[in-house]
C-alpha cells in the first residue's frame, strides 16, 4: 500500500469514529421558551440589543457546578431589539434595564453532544430565524472562534459561570 493510501485509511478510520458536526446537526428545540430555563438577561447598549439566555431544564439539573456542562446540553441565546424612544435613545425599565421589544430577532442555539468532533470540544452551533428556520446566509466562524476564548469554562459565556454560581 502506498503512503498516501495509509495516510487516507487512517484519516477514514478517524473520522469514522466520530460524527463531524454542522449547524445542520443542532435542531431548533421548538418549545424552548417553555421548556428551558430562562437563566439570564443580558442588556447589549452597544448593540441595541436584549439577550435571553436559556439553557435545557435536564441540563440544570445534571450539571455539577464547576464541572463541564453535561453531554446533550442545549443553550439559546435569543435576541430581541431594545425598545428605542422616539428621539432613537435607548429606554429602560424602573430598574434600570433596557426593555425588550416583544418580537423576536436571531435565535442563536449551542448544543453539545459528545458523538460531535469540532473545534471547540463537542459543542456546535445553529443560527435560526424567529419562525425556527435557519438562518440562509449564517457563518459559524465567528462562534467557534469567539467561545474558543472560553476553554477553560466549557467554552460558554454564562451558562457555566450560572451554574456554577448555583453552588455558592
Amino acid at each position: 500500500m502506498k503512503r498516501s493510501s495509509i495516510s487516507v485509511a487512517i484519516l477514514l478510520g478517524v473520522l469514522g469514529a466520530a460524527v463531524m458536526a454542522g449547524p445542520d446537526e443542532v435542531k431548533f428545540p421548538e418549545n424552548y421558551q417553555t421548556e428551558f430555563v430562562n437563566y439570564l438577561d443580558v442588556d447589549r447598549y452597544d448593540r441595541k440589543r436584549v439577550r435571553r439566555m436559556y439553557i435545557s431544564a435536564e441540563a440544570l439539573e445534571t450539571a455539577i457546578p464547576g464541572e463541564p456542562l453535561p453531554d446533550g446540553t442545549v443553550l439559546i441565546m435569543e435576541d430581541h431589539d431594545a425598545r428605542l424612544g422616539a428621539d432613537e435613545t435607548l429606554q429602560f425599565d424602573d430598574a434600570g434595564r433596557l426593555i425588550a421589544e416583544e418580537a423576536v430577532g436571531n435565535i442563536f442555539v449551542m448544543e453539545k453532544n459528545s458523538a460531535w468532533s469540532t473545534d471547540n470540544g463537542n459543542w456546535d452551533y445553529a443560527w435560526y430565524l424567529a419562525d425556527g428556520t435557519p438562518r440562509p446566509e449564517a457563518t459559524f466562524e465567528g462562534c467557534f472562534s469567539c467561545h474558543a476564548s472560553r476553554a477553560e469554562r466549557d467554552f460558554t459565556f454564562t451558562a457555566w459561570k450560572f451554574q456554577s454560581d448555583r453552588s455558592n
